[in-house]
């Protein structure tokens, strides 16, 4: 595919072990494919640092600080996967653990709150995701930071937290109605499509990108996974977020070169890179 624009990739985690072999080798070849911009995500006090560490390493990542509702999956649920700091060592107290995060946001290199939200697809307790997020929304509120919101299955509880204290940030791997897309844009969040909107079973997603203007539209990975047709079933990274690009691009009906662009622009913009 011949590149058409400037990628910024609002989402990733190549702290992911996915990455071990080839991380640096990996994120060095990037800015050649067009990438200008990441946003690695972390989800517990564990990643935390490998996420800083990325970002001060290459100039054009940036990182997001936060907890994920799935690190609050109890140990007996963990299956192979260790649990979580957020339970292994703070026993659960979620409060604890963004206490001892609260250093990183003074980072220039922190540019949001995330990834946090509400996971309803695996037995993680409702009462303390919501409890969490609500912390974290009121958390970057305070800092003045944008949010990264994770939503699975809980568009109802997220729509409300959000409706309720209406922060600016971004809906991650947006899932939800056209109709709901447009209410959220209009309150101040942007919408983040990835590979999963190229899927052929995604048709809300179709109807969302649109109905939504270019300019409340972000690309993202969630890398290492999601990759995009054609490309589904491989490691994703973010120079595949030429296929998203292309493929929003056509739903809109705009030059492939307007939709990277505006896009890049979005994400500097969200993330006060401007």
């Amino acid at each position: 595919m011949t590149f058409s624009g400037p990628i910024f990739d609002t989402h990733a985690h190549y702290s992911s072990r996915a990455f071990d072999a080839d991380r640096d080798a990996l994120l060095a070849s990037l800015p050649g494919q067009g990438v200008v911009g990441v946003c690695e995500q972390a989800t517990h006090s564990g990643d935390a640092p490998r996420c800083l560490e990325l970002a001060h390493r290459y100039p054009w990542i940036w990182a997001a600080i936060g907890i994920h509702p799935e690190s609050l999956l109890p140990a007996e649920d963990c299956g192979d996967e260790a649990p979580a700091p957020t339970i292994s060592v703070y026993g659960g107290d979620w409060a604890a653990e963004m206490k001892a995060l609260e250093p990183y946001y003074d980072d220039p290199k922190v540019v949001a709150v995330g990834e946090c939200g509400l996971d309803y697809h695996w037995p993680v307790p409702k009462d303390a995701q919501l409890a969490l997020f609500e912390a974290e929304i009121r958390l970057a509120l305070e800092l003045d930071k944008p949010i990264i919101v994770h939503d699975r299955q809980a568009h109802a509880d997220v729509y409300a937290l959000l409706k309720k204290y209406r922060p600016k940030g971004v809906l991650h791997c947006y899932s939800g109605s056209a109709e709901d897309a447009v209410w959220l844009a209009e309150q101040g969040m942007c919408l983040g499509f990835g590979g999963a909107a190229t899927f052929k079973g995604a048709k809300r997603a179709a109807k969302a990108i649109e109905a939504l203007p270019l300019e409340a539209i972000l690309l993202e990975t969630d890398c290492p996974y999601m990759a995009p047709e054609p490309v589904r079933g491989r490691r994703c990274d973010s120079s595949m977020i030429q296929y998203v690009g292309q493929y929003i691009a056509q739903h809109k009906q705009l030059p492939a070169e307007q939709v990277f662009a505006q896009t890049a622009a979005n994400a500097r913009r969200v993330f006060g890179l401007e």
